[in-house]
C-alpha cells in the first residue's frame, strides 16, 4: 500500500483532511495502527507508580487521542457522506474494533484509579471538570463490575456495535429499495417538468427514492390522492420485509434485547434510565412526563387543524387520509400566501447560506466567511469557507455538502473533521451535510421553507463547533449531553424569521427582487404554522423510542409493528392522520446508535431554546433589533457556545439567561400554550 494519508497529519490549511487522497482501503489499517499506539500510552499511564497528576495522567491520555481523532473523524465523514460498498465494509469492520478499544480503556481499573487519585482542589476549573466527567463515565461504563461481568459487557458491546452499523446501512439501502415507482406520468399530476425528468427511468417508469423520514416531501406536490398514498405507503413499509436487503425487524429486536441486558448488567432497570442519567434529564420518567404533558395538547391541535383540512379535501371530493394531511396543510399555507411554490423562487440555497446564516453570524458574533476555492472537498459540489473573527484572525473552516447522492446517509447533520482544541493546537474544521436535490447545470437550488430551517438548524450546530475555546478536545463544542446539544441548533432557527436577516437572503433568484413585504410579514407571523402535525409526529417517534428502551431483557416483544402500535396507543399519541416521524424499522437515530433512548433530546433542549429566544427578543434587544446585535451575540458566544462541556451546561445557560429555564417556554414556542 502507498503511504496512508490517515497516518500522516494533513499539511493543508487548518489540517483539513486531504479528502481526495483518502481511500476506503486506508481506513481499517490506520484505525488498527492508531489504536495500538494509543494503547501503548494507556499502558504506560496505568503502570505509572508516581502520584497521579493532571500532567502525568490527564494530559498524557488526552494527547494520546489526538492522532486518532484526526484520522477517524475524516473516515467517519466519508462513511456517512459518501458511503457505498467499500466504505460500508470498512465501517462494519472498524466500529466493533473501536467499541472494544473504548472498553479496553473504560474497563481498566488502573486508569480509573489514576483519575480517582488526582487532587481535584489542585486543578483549574476545566481540568477539574474533565476529571469529574471521566470518573462519571468510567462508572457508567462498568468499571465497578467484576471480571466475568466485564467480559460479558464486552461481548454485548461488540454485538451491538455490529448490529447498529448493519441497521444504519440497511436504512440507507431502504430509501432506494422502497423508492416509489409510477408507470405513467398521468399519475403524477402536480409535479414540475424538472421533477418528472429527474425521476424518469430508461424503461419509461418514474422512480422517487425516499427521504429518511415518514411523510415524504413529494406528497405535497402530488395532486392525486392515490399517488400520495402510494408514496406514503412505500415510506411506511420500509424495513418490514418486502426487500431482504433492507429488512430490519430482526435487528430491531436484537438491539432492544442487547441494550436491555447491558443496562441490567450495569445496574439499571432498563436502557432508557442509563441514557437519562448521562444527560441533563437524569430520570427516564421525567422524560416520559415531559413528552406526555405535551402529547394531549398536540393531538388536540391536530383535531382543530383537521376541521380546516377536511373542508379543503372535501372541496376536491377527497376523504382526508393520512397521506393527505401535508398536501392540504400546504394548500392552507397557500391560502395565506405562503405555499412553497410561492416562496421557493426567493429561497436560493447560495443566498440562504451566504446571505442568511453567514449574515446572522456576522451580526451576532462579528465573524465573516471567506470562500476558499483552493481547498477541495470530497465531491466537486462541496464548498469551503475560512471563518475569520472580528479582528481578521482565522478561527476555522466551514465546509458545506448540501446535495443528495446514492450511498449518502439520509437527513442532515453537522460533524467535525477537526475538533478545535487549545491543547491540540487545532482550529476546527466543521461540516454541514444535507440531502437536497442537485440541480441541473446552470440552474439554482431552490429550497422549501422547511429546508431553510434545516440549513439554519445545522449551522447552529456548526457554530457550537467553530466557536469553541476549550483547552481539551474531549470537552469541545458539541461534546455536551445529548439533551443539551440541540440547543444551539434549534436556537439559531429563530434568525431565519428575523426581518433584517430575511430581507438579506430572501431575494428572487432571477430578478433580485426582495420577498414581498406582506409575504415576509405573514411568514414571520406564521412561524408556528403546522406545529400540530410536527409536534405530534415528533412525539410519536420519541415515545416509541422510550417504549423500546424502557423494556427489561425478558420483555422484548416478537412483533415490531404490533409493539409500536401498542406503545402509541398507551402513550395516547396515536393518531390515524399522523404517523410517527420515524417508524421503528427505519429509525436510524435510535437503532443506528447516537440517539438511542435519546430522541427526546430535541424537545428537552427546546425548553431552554424557548427561554433564550425570549431573552434575545426582550432583554437582549436594542432599539427593536430583536436581539440581533453583537452584545447579545458575544454574551451567548462567550458563556455558552465557547464553553462546550468545560462546565455544567446548565451553568452556561444560566450565565446567558440569568436564571433557570421555564418549562412553559416550550409550549409557547410551539404555539401550544
Amino acid at each position: 500500500m502507498t503511504t496512508n494519508p490517515l497516518l500522516t497529519e494533513s499539511t493543508l490549511p487548518y489540517r483539513v483532511p486531504d479528502w481526495t487522497a483518502i481511500k476506503p482501503e486506508h481506513i481499517v489499517p490506520a484505525a488498527k495502527e492508531l489504536m495500538a499506539r494509543q494503547r501503548e500510552v494507556w499502558e504506560k499511564v496505568a503502570a505509572n507508580t508516581e502520584p497521579a497528576t493532571a500532567e502525568n495522567t490527564v494530559h498524557v491520555l488526552e494527547d494520546a487521542g489526538r492522532e486518532a481523532s484526526l484520522a477517524l473523524n475524516a473516515a467517519f465523514t466519508l462513511m456517512s457522506s459518501i458511503g457505498g460498498d467499500e466504505l460500508d465494509a470498512a465501517q462494519a469492520e472498524v466500529y466493533p474494533l473501536l467499541t472494544e478499544h473504548d472498553n479496553a480503556y473504560r474497563l481498566d481499573k488502573r486508569i480509573y484509579d489514576r483519575f480517582a487519585a488526582i487532587d481535584l482542589d489542585s486543578l483549574d476549573p476545566e481540568t477539574r471538570r474533565y476529571v469529574e466527567e471521566e470518573l462519571r463515565e468510567f462508572k457508567r461504563s462498568g468499571i465497578e463490575l467484576n471480571d466475568d461481568d466485564k467480559a460479558r459487557l464486552r461481548e454485548l458491546d461488540a454485538e451491538l456495535s455490529g448490529l447498529e452499523v448493519e441497521f444504519r446501512q440497511r436504512v440507507t439501502t431502504a430509501m432506494d429499495d422502497n423508492a416509489a415507482v409510477f408507470d405513467s406520468e398521468d399519475e403524477l399530476a402536480g409535479l414540475s417538468a424538472d421533477q418528472l425528468e429527474s425521476a424518469r427511468q430508461e424503461d419509461g417508469t418514474y422512480r422517487f427514492p425516499l427521504d429518511n423520514f415518514t411523510n415524504q416531501t413529494l406528497q405535497v406536490d402530488l395532486d392525486q390522492p392515490e399517488a400520495r398514498e402510494k408514496v406514503l405507503e412505500a415510506s411506511l413499509s420500509r424495513g418490514l420485509g418486502a426487500h431482504d436487503t433492507s429488512d430490519t425487524r430482526e435487528i430491531v429486536l436484537k438491539i432492544a434485547k442487547l441494550r436491555a441486558q447491558r443496562a441490567e448488567l450495569l445496574g439499571y432497570p432498563y436502557h432508557a434510565q442509563a441514557v437519562a442519567e448521562a444527560g441533563m434529564a437524569k430520570d427516564s420518567q421525567a422524560i416520559v412526563d415531559l413528552l406526555g404533558t405535551v402529547a394531549p395538547k398536540a393531538v388536540a391541535a391536530v383535531e382543530r387543524d383537521r376541521v380546516k383540512l377536511e373542508e379543503l379535501a372535501s372541496a376536491d371530493g377527497v376523504e382526508l387520509g393520512r397521506a393527505d394531511y401535508t398536501y392540504y396543510q400546504e394548500k392552507l399555507r397557500g391560502e395565506l400566501g405562503l405555499n412553497d411554490n410561492a416562496l421557493k423562487p426567493y429561497l436560493k440555497l447560495e443566498n440562504v447560506v451566504e446571505k442568511g446564516i453567514f449574515f446572522a453570524a456576522e451580526k451576532l458574533f462579528g465573524i465573516t466567511f471567506k470562500p476558499r476555492e483552493d481547498i477541495a472537498g470530497y465531491v466537486p459540489t462541496m464548498k469551503t469557507w475560512e471563518v475569520l473573527d472580528a479582528d481578521g484572525e482565522g478561527i476555522g473552516l466551514f465546509q458545506g455538502d448540501y446535495y443528495r447522492r446514492t450511498g449518502k446517509s439520509g437527513g442532515a447533520w453537522m460533524n467535525a473533521a477537526v475538533v478545535g482544541s487549545a491543547r491540540d493546537g487545532n482550529k476546527p474544521v466543521i461540516l454541514n451535510n444535507c440531502n437536497f436535490a442537485e440541480p441541473k447545470d446552470g440552474e439554482s437550488t431552490l429550497l422549501t421553507w422547511d429546508h431553510v430551517i434545516t440549513v439554519f438548524h445545522e449551522f447552529g450546530h456548526a457554530l457550537h463547533g467553530l466557536l469553541t475555546t476549550t483547552e481539551y478536545r474531549s470537552l469541545a463544542g458539541t461534546a455536551v449531553p445529548r439533551d443539551f446539544v440541540e440547543l444551539p441548533s434549534q436556537l439559531f432557527e429563530m434568525w431565519a424569521y428575523h426581518p433584517q436577516v430575511m430581507a438579506n437572503y430572501a431575494v428572487h433568484h432571477e430578478t433580485g427582487e426582495p420577498l414581498p413585504a406582506e409575504l415576509a410579514e405573514k411568514l414571520t407571523a406564521a412561524s408556528t404554522f403546522g406545529q400540530a402535525f410536527d409536534t405530534t409526529e415528533f412525539l410519536a417517534a420519541a415515545l416509541v423510542d422510550q417504549a423500546w428502551h424502557r423494556l427489561g431483557s425478558e420483555e422484548i416483544p416478537e412483533d415490531v409493528e404490533q409493539f409500536e402500535a401498542t406503545a402509541l396507543r398507551e402513550f395516547e399519541i396515536a393518531h390515524e392522520l399522523v404517523p410517527p416521524r420515524y417508524r421503528s424499522a427505519y429509525f436510524a437515530h435510535t437503532f443506528g446508535g447516537g440517539y438511542d433512548a435519546g430522541y427526546y433530546s430535541y424537545m428537552w433542549a427546546e425548553v431552554l431554546v424557548g427561554d433564550l429566544e425570549n431573552w434575545f427578543r426582550t432583554e437582549a434587544a436594542k432599539d427593536g433589533d430583536g436581539g440581533l446585535n453583537r452584545e447579545a451575540g458575544e454574551r451567548y458566544r462567550a458563556e455558552l457556545l465557547a464553553r462546550g462541556n468545560a462546565r455544567d451546561p446548565m451553568e452556561s445557560f444560566v450565565a446567558v439567561r440569568g436564571r433557570e429555564p421555564r418549562a412553559e417556554a416550550l409550549l409557547e414556542r410551539r404555539g401550544l400554550a
